[in-house]
């Protein structure tokens, strides 16, 4: 066989996975249908923060195994797209957070009078902030560099990698629903603004993981990200204008010289939820072969990309 692994799919958590394995030696080669650049990850605001994902349990475990590696990151923050940014996410009180959010070094509960916009209680502190089109560059170099390979490929089956490779990886995101084929994959459609930064240094979200209009914005290098939506079932990759309209009212009343910004252009994305949460498990594959599924991370591919590997990795080097 040509490889010992072939990830499917080459976004966030597909080049993570494949970094994690390459890294202890093993032959990977990573198929992906799409560009780095035009994954769903590419799409993402990308604040480091456990929103819409499940199992909690796992999931804030895979959370904080991921902070830690994106805390050595952010000191190269130009090379690598992650930075460690002050903000707020209001709405929120820190003791009813799982217990994942006692171990974040620095969050804390702020007084009233320190949330801003029409919120009266909130958290602060320095997240990790990632700007992916930085980032997904990078993971693909430190990919290549630990001797994997990337192949653009549509894959329509896992046969013909499973030819190629004694373990397949399904990263293949809200694409699972029919490769895997998983009839509980929910694509969420989540539709962002860009526009010209006016001077904001911190972020701020307000998202209930239970509603469809969130607020967000977040400041990346060269534009500030406003979100945002969480449509369940919503499959239109066509930004809405008037949802767009409604994302820059809600953060302008948070901060109102955002109304005036410059608009730099529409992301649509759809996040990869499942009933159920994340499924990572290991299947028998015809011929004595793996595959191992890797997916449905909902709102949270990038909180969760590290921890999340290795989680896979030990399903991938398994006798």
């Amino acid at each position: 066989m040509d490889n010992d692994v072939i990830v499917v799919g080459g976004g966030v958590i597909g080049l993570t996975t494949a970094v994690t394995l390459a890294e202890r030696g093993l032959r990977v080669e990573v198929w992906s249908r799409d560009e780095a650049a035009a994954t769903t990850s590419a799409v993402a605001g990308a604040l480091w923060w456990p929103y819409r994902i499940e199992p909690e349990a796992e999931a804030g475990r895979w959370a904080l195994d991921s902070l830690r590696v994106y805390a050595e990151l952010a000191a190269e923050p130009e090379a690598t797209g992650v930075r460690a940014v002050p903000g707020v996410h209001a709405d929120v009180v820190l003791a009813e957070l799982g217990s994942w959010a006692r171990e974040v070094p620095g969050l804390r509960q702020l007084a009233p009078e320190e949330v801003p916009g029409p919120y009266g209680v909130g958290v602060g502190g320095r997240l990790p902030l990632i700007d992916m089109p930085v980032h997904l560059v990078w993971l693909r170099r430190r990919f290549e560099a630990a001797g994997g390979t990337v192949e653009r490929r549509t894959v329509t089956g896992f046969g013909e990698a499973a030819a190629r490779a004694r373990v397949v990886v399904d990263c293949t995101g809200a694409a699972a629903r029919e490769l895997a084929p998983d009839p509980a994959m929910r694509p969420v459609r989540g539709q962002l603004v860009l526009v010209e930064n006016p001077g904001i240094e911190e972020w701020f979200a307000s998202a209930d993981a239970g509603a469809t209009g969130t607020t967000y914005f977040f400041p990346q290098p060269g534009r500030l990200v406003l979100g945002g939506t969480a449509e369940e079932g919503d499959e239109r990759l066509a930004p809405d204008p008037a949802t767009a309209a409604a994302i820059v009212a809600r953060c302008a009343r948070v901060r109102p010289e955002i109304a005036e910004a410059r608009i730099l252009g529409h992301r649509v994305g759809l996040r990869p939820s499942r009933v159920g949460g994340v499924r990572i498990e290991a299947v028998p594959l015809p011929g004595g072969g793996r595959l191992v599924h890797h997916y449905g991370h909902g709102g949270a591919g990038v909180t969760v990309a590290w921890g999340c590997a290795e989680s896979a990795a030990r399903l991938v080097m398994e006798d």
